[in-house]
Formats: C-alpha cells, structure tokens, sequence
C-alpha cells in the first residue's frame, strides 16, 4: 500500500468518502476503485464514483436508507447519498467478487463474493484500472504496478492478455480506446493478444461497439485508437470498407493515402464524437469512385461524396447509431464536398445554404477545415478561402432571404385559399417552384407578388384539380 497525494485527497467526492466511513462504522470496508481512480492520478476530473466494498448487498442495502438494487445478482447497488446541501448523488457499490468463465464472451456465467480486494482487482481488464483506494486511510492498493504504468504512459493488462481478452471480448476495444484517450502505447504482450481473442471480440454487441467508438471521439487525437483497431484485426471485423483505403494513393492535391488523409482529418476535427464519425467517413467512398485520368495524368474520385453517404448509412445502421446521428453523418459525408469561388454569385450561395440546410452550415466549416488540414501539403490558401466563404455566407444571412418553403410569405394554405388548388402534390410544386425564384431574386418574396407567380405556373386546368405544375 501507498499513500495518495495529499493534494488529491481534496479531490475525493465528500459523497465518497462519507459512504466508504459509514461501512468502517458497521465493521465493513468500502474502496473507491477503477477508472476514478485511475483519473484522479491522472490529475483529471472525476464525475461517477465506483465503490466496492466486502459487505454483501442485502447488508449494505440495511447500512444505507437510500438504496437501489440496480445489479444485486452481480453484487451491484446504487447507493443514494446527500451531499451538505441536501442534494442527492448517486454511487454505484459492488461487492468484491470473483469471476468464473465467460460463456458469451460478454459477462461472467457466475460470481462468487469473496473478502480480498486484490482477489477482486486481479479479474479486472488493465492494470491502471486495477487500483484501489481507501478514502478513509488516503491509502491506495496497488498489486499490479498500476501507477508505475500510468507514469510511464503503458496499458498492460492484469495477468495474463490473452486469458483478459478471452473473457471479455470489448477489452480489445478498450485498449485502443484508452491507447487514444489516456495517450498510452499498448504493452507488447498486450497488444499481441488481441489478434489472438478475435473470435471472442466477434460476440460483442454493435451498442457496445458503439458506444467504444464514440468515446474514442474524446481523444486529442482519435486515429491512435484506430490505428490499434487496423493493426490487430477489430477494424476488419467493425467496419471493412475502412480499410479499403489503406494504401491507396490519391492525386497531386494529396500527401496522404486515402486511410492516412482521414485519420489526418479525424484527427483535425474539432467537435462533438458525431462530427468527428462523420470526418472518420467522409471519403469511404473514394476507393470505389477512384480512376485515372488520361486528361490531367492523375486520379480522380468522381462523386465520391455520394457513393461514401451510400456506404456510410449501412455502416452507421449495423452499428446502432440513433436515427438522428445517422441522418447528420450521411448529410455531412454527402455534401462535405463543396469548392468556393468568388465567382459564386448571391443565389448560388442561397442554393447552397438551402441544399445543405442552415442547421448544418456550421459542421460542415469545421469538417472542411478538417479536410484541408488533414491533405499532407499546405493547406493556408484552402483555409483562407473558406474564410471568405464565411463572410460571404454571413453577408447573406444577414439579409434574411428565404431559403426554405417555410420562409416564404405564402403558403398551401394561401394557395388553396387563393388559387383553389386542391391538397395534393401541385402545393408542393408549386411552393418548391417559388422558392427557386425567391433564391434568385429574394425581392420576390412577397405575398401578392407569390401568388400572381404561382398563378402564372398552373396551367389553366389545374385549378381546383391538384394536378401538376406546367412541363
């Protein structure tokens, strides 16, 4: 045992601390233990704290007033505390246990309680997860060397890896997850392993798989965690069409391949763990679009953006992402392509703004600033002409042209009332129809102006008919 810092004796949650003595006075131990702890020796901010504790759960659940029985076949209960202001924080509490095999590769076929919290580290994934502390003493239980490889920067794992990964198949995933977010380089043995337990990795849930992925996205630099996921195999397996631009050369506006220019990008993208997926797929579709050019002696990736949004939602959809997260990725690789001239005039900036929705203007600037600086080469004139694409955009903005049907003066209801069209697919077409000539000349929108215009478009039998605008 060693003695915590007493700087980060401080950083203990009073919730914490208050629980693990409240045992002490029952004749019981409580141990603040993973990743919490791993964090705190890290000198980063500690959210969710983990107790485990040699009481059983029907005795901690008569210890504590305030407890829910979240897992108690698994020896887990959410254990309610008050903090000074009478707020309440939930702490989740594991009895120390021990593990028997893990059929599924997921969870253990059985759990057996036991008394030592060594015995109860020792079935845990890496050794800088397998650190306990006792909040009460500032002492901490480290039978694995867990700190000495925090400092040096190395993710072991906890006896033997391939016996670790066996059990568990997500612990693959984990480690190039951590080798990205703590900035670890994953300990030979370790990563040797993981090519070894695939099969077990095969059992995992794509919602856990999920879940790992967007995690990863909080690293400085994600592509370390990919890298890991294309070395070892787990990317083969996750997402194949990944890797059919490993290798694969582009052309003179490039100094990366295909995979290495987005990883660069991934890795440029500063945003949410969904901007950052959609900057991971952006150019998924590049190997299937690529041929060489007789005309200009190079490659090309016509319509690649198209062809990657195609391949990027049966990716997104295997791996359970939301239908609101697919929705945005697909959009952000289908039109993260766009090249802006000073020859736009004002309505091709408006068709633009309406093609790719203002909601997404934002993310977009970021994932093409990603793109620029993620090529291999000098990217200032690419980032100083998307800043005068801002402006630009700005300048229209500010103007308040319409750019959806919604933002006209008129609507289905008007032209109903109006013109006597009957609802059917002539409102759409003719609403649609307006909103063109509105892009082009924003002075046209106004109501008496809309309507005589979308008079002019019915042909003479369309009135009252629902039939379609004039060819």
């Amino acid at each position: 045992m060693t003695a915590l810092p007493s700087h980060l004796e401080k950083e203990i949650s009073e919730e914490a601390l208050a629980l693990c003595a409240r045992l002490r006075e029952k004749g019981k131990r409580g141990w603040v233990v993973g990743g919490c702890v791993r964090d705190l020796l890290l000198g980063k901010g500690v959210s969710d704290w983990d107790i485990a504790t040699d009481a059983l759960p029907e005795e901690v659940m008569k210890i504590f007033p305030r407890v829910i029985p979240t897992g108690v076949q698994h020896g887990t209960v959410t254990v309610l505390m008050r903090d000074k202001k009478g707020e309440s924080h939930p702490l989740e509490v594991t009895t120390l246990r021990g593990e028997t095999t893990y059929s599924d590769g997921r969870r253990p076929d059985a759990v057996h309680f036991v008394e030592d919290i060594v015995a109860d580290l020792a079935r845990r994934d890496f050794t800088v997860n397998a650190i306990a502390l006792d909040p009460t003493v500032g002492m901490l239980i480290d039978p694995f060397a867990g700190q000495s490889d925090l400092e040096a920067r190395i993710l072991r794992a906890v006896g033997n890896p391939v016996e670790r990964f066996s059990e568990d198949g997500l612990r693959v995933l984990r480690a190039a997850r951590f080798a990205a977010t703590l900035e670890m380089e994953i300990e030979a043995d370790t990563l040797r392993a993981i090519p070894q337990t695939l099969e077990t990795y095969k059992k995992v849930s794509a919602e856990r798989i999920r879940d790992e992925w967007m995690k990863a996205m909080k690293a400085k630099s994600p592509s370390r965690a990919f890298e890991v996921m294309r070395e070892t195999g787990i990317l083969g397996i996750t997402c194949p069409e990944l890797l059919e631009g490993v290798g694969m050369e582009q052309n003179k506006w490039h100094g990366y391949d295909v995979w290495r220019h987005g990883m660069a990008c991934l890795d440029a993208c500063r945003g949410d763990a969904a901007l950052r997926i959609a900057a991971l797929l952006h150019d998924v579709g590049k190997p299937r679009t690529r041929e060489f050019s007789t005309k200009t002696n190079d490659y090309t990736f016509y319509d690649h953006d198209r062809v990657g949004a195609e391949i990027a939602e049966p990716i997104l959809s295997r791996l359970r992402f939301s239908n609101d997260e697919r929705a945005r990725i697909v959009h952000l690789v289908r039109h993260h392509l766009f090249h802006y001239t000073e020859d736009w005039s004002d309505a091709a900036v408006r068709r633009w703004l309406k093609k790719v929705g203002l909601e997404r203007v934002e993310d977009l600037y970021a994932l093409n600033e990603a793109d620029a600086r993620g090529k291999g080469r000098d990217f200032d004139e690419d980032l100083q002409t998307l800043e005068r694409m801002k402006l630009r955009i700005e300048q229209i903005k500010s103007e308040g042209a319409a750019l959806t049907v919604r933002s006209l003066k008129v609507n289905g209801g008007d032209l109903m009332k109006e013109l006597g069209m009957k609802p059917g697919r002539a409102i759409g077409e003719t609403l649609e129809a307006l909103l063109e000539m509105v892009i082009v000349d924003p002075s046209v929108n106004e109501r008496d102006e809309l309507l005589r215009r979308a008079q002019s478009l019915l042909p003479s039998d369309a009135v009252g008919s629902g039939a379609s605008l004039k060819s």
